[in-house]
């Protein structure tokens, strides 16, 4: 699954499951685009750690002038937007809620960073993708789309939405050989999971519990379901959800 030569957007690629994905593709070959809101260097830093080419954008990935803007950087650094993975997502902090105290404004803003910034994002490639007849987009989801979870519902609905963008994209872009896959993690010991205390202590045991293989899920158990649909031995794979979750959705 070697990436030697391809040039990957990775958004949200500051911390966590991003700055895992921005890691592992460059340890196989790919140069590396780490766009985030905060911290994005330390997505390119990791990638420069592995002898690539890194560029690093802060990226407000819910707004599509600056989506163009990154994207236009990449292509004048590197040439090719091979793989764009887009990860990035309202996590960090994340309150536990009952439906009915979600607000408009607190709804609105996830569904404009977890779900319209894949839109943003894939139009912003397309015409580059299309024209190359060449692409690897991997879009990043989660479990609680297909399961459920209690207070929880802007997110479960950001990150249902998106699976079903997913499908919708997968089958736009097929007649131009570009393939649109999403990964589903479970619930994952990331650093900004593990920041929040209350969550944590309230979904990492149910997680666990619940899962074919009984233990903790790492964010390299993500990663690596990410850069195998990045490479070309995923390239008849399109439209598929793949769980990365230990064995606890089924679908």
């Amino acid at each position: 699954m070697s990436l030697e030569g391809r040039t990957a957007i990775v958004t949200g690629a500051g911390t966590g499951l991003g700055l895992e994905i921005a890691r592992l593709l460059s340890a196989r070959g790919a140069n590396i685009v780490s766009a985030d809101i905060l911290d994005a260097e330390r997505g390119a830093e990791a990638a420069r750690a592995n002898g690539r080419r890194a560029i690093a954008t802060e990226t407000d990935v819910s707004d599509k002038a600056a989506v163009d803007a990154m994207v236009a950087a990449a292509l004048a650094e590197f040439g090719t937007v091979d793989i764009l993975v887009n990860n990035a997502a309202i996590s960090r902090g994340m309150k536990l809620k009952p439906f009915e105290e979600v607000t408009v404004a607190e709804f609105r803003r996830m569904i404009d960073v977890n779900t319209l910034s894949v839109l943003l994002t894939c139009q912003a490639v397309s015409a580059h993708m299309r024209a190359r007849r060449y692409g690897r987009i991997v879009n990043m989801v989660s479990g609680t789309a297909f399961k459920g979870a209690p207070n929880l519902a802007a997110y479960v609905a950001s990150k249902g939405a998106v699976i079903s963008l997913t499908r919708a994209l997968a089958q736009e872009f097929g007649p131009d050989n570009v393939v649109v896959n999403a990964v589903s993690p479970g619930y994952t010991l990331t650093e900004s999971n593990l920041e929040n205390t209350a969550f944590d202590s309230v979904y990492r045991p149910i997680a666990r519990d619940t899962r074919a293989l009984k233990r903790d899920a790492l964010p390299e158990d993500v990663a690596r379901v990410a850069a195998f649909l990045a490479s070309d031995d995923a390239g008849f794979v399109s439209g598929q959800i793949i769980a990365a979750d230990g064995g606890s959705v089924y679908h």
